[in-house]
């Protein structure tokens, strides 16, 4: 859900032209075009993390370290990272339609022929593939939403977008372990893969074709990433970007080595029982929304401060090794996890200039994914130092820093622009 919600455009941002006023759906439109947008939302993430629940499997199986396992995780969102910003000016002339349920289908083969990796190496670099391919589903099914729905229900249609999304990576965690435990590895990717093929066939037959005009560009591609680099001298988008990093350098790095560390005694759990620990998710899905309204009385700031403190003490909670315990603190881990990301797009918009939110956003996606990617890889070198309460004094540590960080980065600068006390 959390990786979701890093995509999702700000209100303030720019909603690209319509032919005209009367070109937009009334009301919620056909309910097959909600359907399929909440359907664009489960396929967008049913493969990206699917991994996690079998990664100690992945280390008897190939008999590899941590770190090499944690690396088809990684090697997913690396894509993501790579690919997420550019997505949106490539395809800026195109069908959005098209594209998405191109991306979809595309997204379906690396992960099928995933299934007939022979190497760690081989299933490292179909995952590869699949991350460099997710992004030409979510973030053009975004931009879809906001052009093809009247400003009113946009909010209520992207909600639903967001509940698929939450419910596709749920989903692909579930079903991995699953499959993983009774019929083997590769058939989890089988299963996701198919799945993943009828998602497109039904996209593609729900989904209504865009109303939109297709607007030409023709602004020189230095021209068009010329803001990111304004961007970069920006102080309070520096310090976003920080802390978007460390929301899914946590979230990853947690829940990757918390299946490590409860497959081995005295939980001992199996591959399908660590793919159920996902199902707190859930209970963010639910709590983040209220968050969201308390935020708007307390201020971006204290909200974020909060809320990591809120994940770091769930991230310590889980060195009780009491298995109850350890999932009320991954539920708080999560919780906190997801209403930081909450109030870090929310301060995105009030942090980047008019005119430049768009690929504001698109480096703030950068640098979410590139913390989930290190996340794959970099503990591994702290449980080799102390197991999983090295790896946890680390994320605790990293998260302290955010907090210092949005606390200085945040605050209102000398122009008297906002604090991000407003939404």
């Amino acid at each position: 859900m959390t990786e979701i919600r890093s995509a999702l455009p700000d209100a303030g941002d720019e909603v690209p032209e319509r032919p005209s006023s009367a070109d937009a759906r009334p009301g919620l439109g056909p309910l097959s075009g909600v359907a399929a947008v909440f359907l664009c939302g489960v396929c967008a993430f049913l493969d990206l993390y699917a991994t996690q629940p079998l990664l100690p499997l992945f280390s008897r199986i190939f008999h590899a370290g941590k770190a090499a396992v944690g690396l088809t995780i990684s090697a997913a969102t690396l894509g993501v990272a790579l690919s997420a910003p550019l997505f949106g000016i490539f395809a800026e002339r195109l069908s959005r339609k098209r594209v998405i349920v191109a991306s979809i289908a595309a997204v379906a083969l690396p992960t099928l022929l995933a299934a007939t990796a022979g190497s760690l190496k081989a299933l490292i670099f179909w995952r590869f593939m699949q991350g460099l391919l997710a992004p030409g589903i979510f973030a053009i099914t975004i931009a879809y939403v906001t052009e093809e729905w009247d400003r009113r229900n946009v909010a209520l249609v992207m909600s639903v977008y967001v509940s698929g999304t939450a419910l596709g990576g749920f989903i692909g965690r579930i079903v991995s372990g699953f499959a993983a435990e009774h019929f083997g590895w590769n058939s989890s990717f089988v299963v996701l893969g198919v799945v993943t093929l009828l998602g497109a066939v039904a996209v593609a037959k729900w989904l209504p074709r865009e109303h939109r005009l297709m607007l030409v560009d023709d602004r020189s591609l230095g021209s068009q990433l010329a803001p990111m680099l304004q961007h970069l001298r920006n102080r309070r988008l520096l310090a976003t970007y920080a802390v978007g990093f460390n929301v899914l350098f946590s979230l990853v790095a947690v829940f990757t080595y918390i299946t490590f560390y409860l497959a081995d005694p005295p939980f001992l759990l199996s591959t399908a029982a660590l793919s159920y620990l996902f199902v707190v998710y859930l209970v963010g899905l639910f709590v983040t929304p209220a968050a969201g309204y308390v935020i708007t009385r307390v201020g971006l700031r204290r909200g974020i401060v909060t809320s990591i403190a809120i994940s770091m003490a769930g991230v310590l909670v889980t060195l009780v090794p009491y298995l109850p315990f350890v999932i009320a603190g991954l539920t708080l881990c999560s919780t906190g996890v997801f209403i930081s990301q909450a109030s870090a797009t929310s301060y995105l918009r009030e942090a980047a200039p008019e005119g430049g939110r768009v690929s504001a956003a698109g480096l703030y996606l950068s640098c979410y994914y590139i913390g989930g990617t290190a996340a794959g890889v970099v503990p591994s070198f702290f449980w080799r130092l102390g197991g999983w309460p090295a790896c946890v004094g680390f994320i605790a540590a990293m998260q302290l820093v955010t907090i210092l960080i949005a606390t200085v980065g945040w605050r209102a600068t000398a122009d008297g622009e906002l604090d991000g006390h407003s939404i």
